[in-house]
């Protein structure tokens, strides 16, 4: 697996929301950076303490000018219950056939348990406002997620 590096053309994309809309990365890009996260499946335990993280630091992140959106390869329909239950106040986005993971590299091989599998890799992308990936999150625990992005944008 070969994802994205800093530098690249971040791809552009529309995948629907947990709200049934359908959006636009070149839309979100008029008025912010993008911050991209790509996690594997809605309300599990990683994925719901890295949400969260992101939930509670929402505002400084948009005091910095970056939007957040979560892709995974749940249905709008799981998106709209993981937002529920978790207060989520930003973007999740349902990527179902994986196609956006694969443009952006972080659909591959993975192993747990013993288990190899296909599924979606936990990193994320800050996207400029030119399109252009500024830098690319890959080292990081789930509770600290939010941390290291805003240790970059500080």
């Amino acid at each position: 697996m070969s994802y994205l590096a800093k530098g690249a053309v971040a791809p552009d994309f529309t995948l629907t929301n947990q709200d049934e809309q359908q959006i636009t990365l070149s839309q979100l890009l008029k008025t912010d950076r993008v911050l991209i996260y790509f996690y594997p499946k809605a309300m599990t335990p990683g994925c719901t303490v890295q949400a969260c993280g992101l939930r509670d630091t929402k505002q400084q992140l948009q005091d910095k000018g970056v939007t957040v959106v979560g892709i995974s390869t749940d249905s709008p329909a799981r998106l709209k219950k993981f937002a529920e239950r978790d207060s989520l106040n930003f973007t999740l986005l349902a990527d179902e056939d994986h196609k956006v993971a694969d443009s952006y590299g972080v659909w591959g091989e993975k192993k747990f348990m013993g288990k190899v599998y296909d599924g979606l890799h936990r990193i994320s992308f800050l996207v400029a406002q030119d399109g252009k990936i500024e830098q690319v999150f890959d080292k990081f625990k789930t509770k600290d997620h939010h941390q290291v992005v805003l240790d970059y944008l500080n």
